[in-house]
């Protein structure tokens, strides 16, 4: 049988993109096949969507509760720039730990099926997490009305925090996450000429400059970052074309909705005084990750013995895990990885230890208990 970190050793080295995941959930569905056939153990492997999978682990037959642990499974398309010897060559990289978090999950399995715990249990390991929405994916297709699910749970590593510190809170752990896209069509013109095009280029500063000046809410929390521009085509051509690609984060999808009708009017204004016009293009949009109040409290409890835990308070980042925690009652928790530097997660250096794995596995065998 292949133990967890050997199968973190296998993940690492062949990361797949979002709903491309062929050959990771190939390969969990053949080991974790392996442990249930060498304990003995009846298991069911559920495929609702093309890649990914869910195991049911049903002990109890006359009882219909479940408990969920999940797991994501997808890569970034980030090349690689560390020394281990499992690195990633295809030029995607698991910069984001879910190869940490598969190997955790199959650590969990490997536990539960040994010692034949006495409780239903579904394990996810969801696809397209990374601007995916992989869970929602999951609710849509039908597969957890089967089950009468009661709690729900996940974990993130980061090297925001040492090794082996969790670090969660009480409601809101993630903002709300939306991919928007930002495209601006004028008229090309020789540089020499400019009254004779519309300079794309020039309405997008003139966006972004206004954007700086909104007046916000300051108890409302709202981030618009943006991480890619393009415009032109060559030096001495006034560009017709520019385009932003970004994230807007807030503590509610409401807000960020309110944070866009902003946005289209500033970009109304502008298309009325510079001759410009705008496409709005929306992307993923992922719920706020809300941890459970009585499952926060339960897992301080179970954990607190054994883990030092620190209380963060919400966090800026997005997770699609939001799409259960809005069905279920559930509890997510950032697990700390840091041993020197921090490089921070989709750095193409983010490497966790090994050993984190067992670490992980611990703090969700803690729940079962």
């Amino acid at each position: 049988m292949l133990n967890a970190v050997e199968l973190r050793h296998i993940l690492h080295q062949n990361p797949e993109l979002g709903f491309q995941e062929i050959k990771t959930t190939a390969m969990l569905k053949k080991y974790i096949s392996n442990l249930a056939e060498a304990y003995e153990v009846d298991i069911k492997i559920h495929t609702p969507l093309k890649t990914g999978l869910i195991i049911e682990y049903s002990p109890l037959e006359n009882e219909n509760e479940y408990i969920l642990f999940r797991a994501d499974i997808d890569a970034l398309p980030i090349k690689e720039e560390t020394n281990a010897i499992f690195k990633s060559y295809n030029g995607n990289m698991h910069a984001c730990g879910h190869d940490v978090h598969m190997a955790i999950l199959y650590g969990l399995i490997d536990y539960v099926l040994k010692e034949k715990i006495q409780k239903n249990i579904l394990f996810l390991f969801q696809p397209a997490e990374e601007g995916g929405g992989g869970a929602l994916k999951i609710i849509e297709s039908g597969i957890f009305d089967k089950f009468n699910i009661k709690r729900a749970y996940a974990l993130h590593v980061t090297d925001e925090y040492e090794k082996g510190i969790i670090a969660t809170t009480e409601g809101i752990l993630f903002a709300s996450a939306v991919e928007i896209d930002i495209e601006f069509f004028g008229k090309k013109s020789h540089i020499a000429f400019p009254q004779d095009g519309i300079n794309a280029f020039n309405a997008l500063r003139t966006f972004l400059d206004n954007v700086d000046r909104l007046n916000l809410n300051p108890v409302e929390p709202i981030l618009f970052g943006i991480g890619k521009i393009k415009s032109g085509d060559v030096r001495n051509v006034i560009p017709s074309y520019a385009k932003i690609e970004g994230s807007i984060r807030s503590l509610s999808l409401e807000y960020t909705d309110k944070y866009i009708k902003k946005l289209e009017e500033i970009l109304k204004s502008i298309k009325q005084s510079m001759g410009i016009n705008y496409k709005i293009t929306i992307g993923s949009r992922y719920k706020e990750v809300i941890n459970n109040k009585k499952l926060y409290k339960d897992f301080i409890e179970k954990v607190s013995d054994d883990f030092k835990v620190i209380d963060c308070g919400y966090k800026m980042t997005g997770e699609d895990f939001g799409f259960i925690a809005e069905k279920y009652p559930s509890l997510m928790f950032w697990l700390g990885t840091r041993t020197n530097k921090r490089v921070g997660l989709h750095s193409p250096l983010f490497l966790p230890d090994d050993n984190i794995i067992e670490i992980g596995i611990k703090a969700f065998q803690k729940i079962l208990v």
